[in-house]
């Protein structure tokens, strides 16, 4: 049994942004989740660059990777998650985690990059409160012997 899929639907109602950005980084797609956790329409986010998103300070080497991974069509992201700061259209610091898969024009070439992204902010401050709490307890533990 063959099921036909729309494409459209399931990326509208993922629960994680997906982002496809062109050569030039330029995002050509933008759902519904990526509003919800960046803040920005998909009418702002379209035909803007990625750093619309990427902290000005990892703006350089973002680029040096995506024009090495449109080069070559390497990524080790494509299985393994990236963990990074991203901006919120409000200017807050985000915590995100995504993989990526490369899309290949008729010739093999790569021509877009698509990024599954999930907002890992709550979790990453959960931890660092962790952390924190941790070091206090050894620091305490540590005093006392």
């Amino acid at each position: 049994m063959t099921a036909e899929i729309d494409f459209r639907q399931l990326v509208e109602g993922a629960g994680d942004a997906i982002i496809v950005s062109d050569a030039a980084g330029v995002i050509v797609l933008w759902n519904a989740a990526a509003t919800r956790i960046f803040g920005f329409t998909a009418d702002e986010a379209l035909g803007q660059t990625l750093d619309l998103i990427t902290p000005e300070r990892f703006r350089a080497r973002h680029w040096e990777g995506y024009r090495v991974t449109m080069e070559t069509g390497v990524t080790k992201y494509g299985t393994t998650l990236l963990r990074v700061p991203a901006l919120h259209r409000d200017g807050r610091s985000l915590s995100i985690a995504f993989s990526v898969s490369l899309l290949c024009d008729a010739a093999g070439k790569v021509a877009q990059i698509v990024a599954m992204v999930r907002d890992e902010t709550e979790r990453w401050q959960e931890e660092r409160a962790l952390k924190t709490k941790l070091k206090a307890l050894e620091a305490r533990e540590g005093a006392g012997s």
